[in-house]
């Protein structure tokens, strides 16, 4: 059996949790990651809600990968990754940031958080699920 939370284990994305304050923003991602990607994509509209879909782990579900935007109210994206690394049975799933901070110096703020990787905000929705695989393959083949 895979074990969903080891990358090297499981080769092919399959599952994602996309975590943004933005309902416009989810929707996007949604049809794009679901319609064009073909992924089994799972949506949180705050840190806070991010956790209980992972603590909840509803029907077996647990993401090979989460996306999470940086800049939202209450628990920005920084601080969901770190509630997401401080538990144990989270630690092995893969994070990258969604966001319009893309600047060198954040992006490497972002990686010394423990983010594998950013993708740029605003992104082309038709090419999104590719940019997702190309940071989902980063994780297993660094």
């Amino acid at each position: 059996m895979t074990d969903a939370l080891d990358p090297a284990m499981a080769e092919t994305l399959n599952r994602v949790l996309y975590v943004d304050d933005e309902p416009d923003i989810r929707a996007i991602v949604e049809l794009s990651l679901r319609h064009v990607g073909g992924l089994d994509v799972r949506l949180a509209e705050s840190g806070g809600q991010a956790l209980e879909i992972l603590e909840a782990r509803l029907e077996g579900w647990t993401p090979q990968l989460i996306l999470l935007d940086a800049v939202m109210p209450g628990m920005d994206g920084p601080a969901t990754l770190a509630a997401i690394r401080a538990r144990p049975t989270l630690d092995g799933v893969p994070v990258a940031f969604v966001t319009a901070m893309t600047q060198d110096s954040e992006v490497a703020a972002f990686k010394a958080l423990g983010a594998v990787g950013v993708i740029a905000k605003p992104f082309d929705p038709l090419a999104l699920p590719g940019r997702v695989r190309d940071v989902w393959g980063a994780t297993i083949h660094p």
